[in-house]
């Protein structure tokens, strides 16, 4: 069974979290790969839960008694983009389990899809957004490749505001060449500078799925009665809110409002939404957002 998200929260590896996680992922980002002329052999690799059979050497595992896999470099017609939103809304905690917060399991799950994209031997980059900037980490294959995107989710920290639209066109670079755009984030600031870029990212063709995260204390407003809180992205007294029994009803039906608008605008712009708790199973939660979308808007 995959271990839940709150025991893997405890493991600061990030290689060794997805080895979880892709240990039970059949699929990856896109159906079609290249086959025959064009197709050249890069290096082994060691291999790993969810590589294809056919891929093994067979005649390598006689002379090693271990398994490796044929690497090959090919002409990739897709990169795989990862976005990040680090804003301070990021950090929000899971009451339900401790240690867990939005942050940990959005770059979790980036890094899985960067490893899918790595096994599949497609280019893939990121875009982490916060503290008003928009940091780029250039696509580009292979094992190094994977090591610096973890690296950078490593490093990145939930802090500030999303980057304003004139900072997000820097990032909006990546709209020279056909891309799978996967954005995470917690849709509470929508609409945003982020959504925009996604919007004309979609308008530019690319395949854009977003991963909207929220606890289940947001989504059943289950916050400990009396506890006053301060919105992360806020500066000064304004930001302070204090969520009563009373209070309840009107915040679900608030909080529902919203997120029936993001979906709403996700459909509009034939945007793939899928909608998560962080305490739900990660394994099933990639499953459903690496799922190519049959149809526009949510999908959850």
């Amino acid at each position: 069974m995959l271990p839940t998200p709150a025991l893997l929260a405890h493991a600061a590896n990030l290689d060794l979290v997805i080895r979880h996680v892709l240990a039970g992922l059949g699929h990856g980002i896109h159906a079609g790969r290249e086959r025959g002329a064009g197709v050249e052999f890069s290096e082994y690799r060691a291999y790993a839960p969810g590589d294809e059979w056919r891929r093994v050497d067979w005649k390598l595992l006689a002379r090693a008694d271990r398994y490796y896999v044929r690497e090959a470099e090919r002409d990739s017609h897709v990169a795989a983009w990862l976005w990040l939103d680090a804003s301070a809304s990021m950090a929000e905690p899971s009451y339900a389990m401790p240690g867990l917060d939005k942050l940990w399991f959005a770059r979790t799950a980036l890094a899985c899809v960067a490893a899918v994209a790595q096994r599949q031997g497609d280019a893939f980059g990121l875009v982490v957004c916060a503290d008003g900037r928009a940091e780029v980490t250039p696509a580009a294959r292979g094992p190094r490749q994977l090591q610096r995107v973890l690296a950078a989710l490593t490093r990145a920290a939930a802090s500030g505001a999303l980057p304003a639209a004139d900072a997000m066109k820097t990032a909006l670079r990546i709209a020279a060449a056909p891309a799978v755009v996967f954005a995470a984030s917690d849709c509470l600031d929508w609409p945003s500078p982020l959504s925009e870029a996604l919007q004309r990212l979609r308008h530019l063709r690319h395949d854009v799925r977003l991963l909207a995260l929220r606890t289940q204390a947001e989504v059943d407003g289950s916050f400990p009665s009396g506890v006053a809180y301060r919105d992360r992205e806020s500066n000064g007294s304004e930001g302070l809110h204090r969520l009563l029994p009373t209070d309840r009803a009107a915040y679900r039906d608030s909080i529902f409002d919203h997120f029936a608008g993001v979906a709403a605008h996700c459909r509009q712009h034939d945007i793939a939404l899928t909608q998560a708790r962080i305490e739900e199973p990660l394994e099933a939660v990639l499953r459903g957002w690496l799922r190519p979308p049959a149809a526009p808007g949510a999908r959850r």
